[in-house]
């Protein structure tokens, strides 16, 4: 009866020669590591690494956007199929685009520890990641020292 919208939910086709993060600016290059996040009204925010997305969490847009009552998708790190990453398990000490460390998967098969969702950004929160090294050695790859002008070259 109403005028309202019903929001698709379901995951979006990632666009690898359109896709940007939206917390890094950086274009998002393996849907492995990927995530999307629908908001209730049907915003889609792409980020390249779950680090990433944990730092959206921070922003206004979170609140502002109901983010908590949306839907997030990530990318299985063996499969590159959407999972549910509130419901994914999680591995550390993978290579992923930003750093952090954190991959989803689906199948937990040979897999020693696995992370919750809530277990991986508490870990990220507190700076377990594998940030540290992931910037030292971009450092040496980097066309000038991170500045405010250049935040993609900051996180």
């Amino acid at each position: 009866m109403g005028c309202q919208k019903k929001v698709d939910f379901s995951p979006r086709p990632l666009n690898l020669d359109r896709a940007v993060c939206y917390v890094c600016k950086m274009g998002i290059t393996d849907q492995r590591f990927a995530v999307q996040a629908i908001s209730p009204q049907g915003d889609v925010f792409w980020f390249d690494d779950v680090g990433c997305f944990v730092e959206f969490m921070n922003y206004p847009e979170w609140k502002e956007k109901q983010m908590d009552k949306g839907m997030v998708w990530i990318g299985d790190m063996n499969t590159g199929k959407w999972i549910d990453a509130r419901k994914a398990k999680y591995v550390f000490g993978v290579e992923t685009p930003m750093g952090y460390g954190y991959g989803a998967v689906a199948d937990t098969t040979g897999v020693d520890t696995v992370y919750t969702f809530q277990q991986v950004v508490e870990r990220i929160r507190a700076g377990k990641t594998m940030r540290e090294e992931f910037l030292k050695k971009m450092k040496g790859k980097m066309k000038h020292e991170p500045t405010a002008e250049h935040p993609q070259e900051m996180k």
